[in-house]
């Protein structure tokens, strides 16, 4: 067993029946959405909602509710699920990308036309199951969070093949396109479970986990391997994606400052890349600064009042035995 399963195990036995049970269903309604809206569309969705992943997102949303008795706390992991999905589907289109999670992308099997449709679906989906619940908070909150990931992933798009990238705005970036959601999932957790007195600092939690999340997500596509990362080592060069290991790396190497990334243009090339990154201490330095986020998002819980204390700091700890 991988030790990111034993730390996602540690995670639902601290949870106890009352977690185990909401993401059951969670499940259950994410198979309903998936089922519920034409059999071409449903054979796609229903393909990348049941393509792996730990239901992260949705965890968050139970574990910072202060009490899980109201059933709007499963419209809302439906929603982060489904637009975290939706993200996926509409940047594997971007991409061009063959293998998510080692399973062939909606975009392979179905072309960009029926890819960018699920992608839709599922968005439009999110937000109709947060409009059930009747909170203009939470669909506010919502909103505020899918803006934030399209303007992340507006950034992304435009610092493509770039040398001049920094790491100030690679981490606004991450904290858009990653942490947002993040921050939205333990918000909404803290409205619909009764806390809403927590929901900044819960949310503050989130984005904090979600940059290292993120950062760490980076550092492994660097350093691989593919069959544990389910894509080739290096993809993010092959897409032109300007990563923290890269900047780190070229303030130390030359040849890297003046890498072309055009020039990497066959997987090969590209491990010969992050084996020259990998090799400045780049690395090293990216895990650490995600580590700091980690601390933070913990320090955080401190002097909260929380049901769930001693699971939140699991998830904490499992995004990084998540890389280990």
């Amino acid at each position: 067993m991988s030790a990111a399963a034993t730390q996602l195990g540690a995670v639902l036995a601290a949870g106890g029946p009352a977690l185990a049970a909401a993401l059951g269903r969670t499940e259950e309604r994410l198979a309903a959405v998936a089922a519920g809206h034409g059999p071409e569309l449903a054979e796609h969705a229903a393909a990348m909602l049941t393509a792996g992943g730990k239901r992260l997102r949705p965890v968050l949303v139970f574990l910072t509710a202060a009490d899980d008795s109201d059933d709007r706390l499963v419209s809302a992991a439906v929603a982060v699920e489904l637009l975290h999905m939706a993200t996926l589907v509409h940047d594997d289109v971007l991409d061009r990308a063959p293998l998510r999670r080692g399973r062939p992308t909606v975009f392979a099997t179905g072309g960009r036309e029926a890819a960018t449709a699920t992608g839709d679906l599922l968005f439009s989906r999110a937000f109709a199951e947060l409009a059930e619940t009747g909170s203009e908070e939470a669909v506010s909150r919502l909103s505020a969070s899918s803006s934030a990931l399209a303007r992340g992933e507006l950034m992304q798009r435009a610092d493509a093949w770039l040398a001049d990238v920094s790491a100030e705005r690679y981490l606004e970036r991450c904290r858009l396109k990653t942490a947002s959601l993040f921050d939205a999932c333990c918000r909404l957790g803290a409205h619909f479970g009764g806390a809403p007195a927590q929901a900044a600092e819960l949310g503050a939690f989130g984005e904090d986990i979600g940059l290292a999340f993120q950062l760490l997500d980076d550092v492994l596509d660097v350093s691989g391997p593919a069959e544990r990362t389910g894509k080739p080592r290096g993809t993010d060069l092959l897409d032109g994606t300007v990563t923290l290991p890269l900047i780190l790396a070229r303030a130390e190497d030359e040849e890297l400052r003046s890498l072309d990334l055009r020039s990497i243009d066959d997987p090969a090339r590209a491990e010969e890349v992050c084996d020259r990154i990998a090799a400045t201490g780049a690395l090293d330095e990216a895990r650490g600064q995600a580590l700091e986020h980690v601390a933070a998002a913990k320090a955080r819980l401190d002097g909260l009042e929380l049901t769930q204390d001693r699971a939140l700091r699991l998830v904490a700890d499992g995004v990084v035995e998540r890389y280990a």
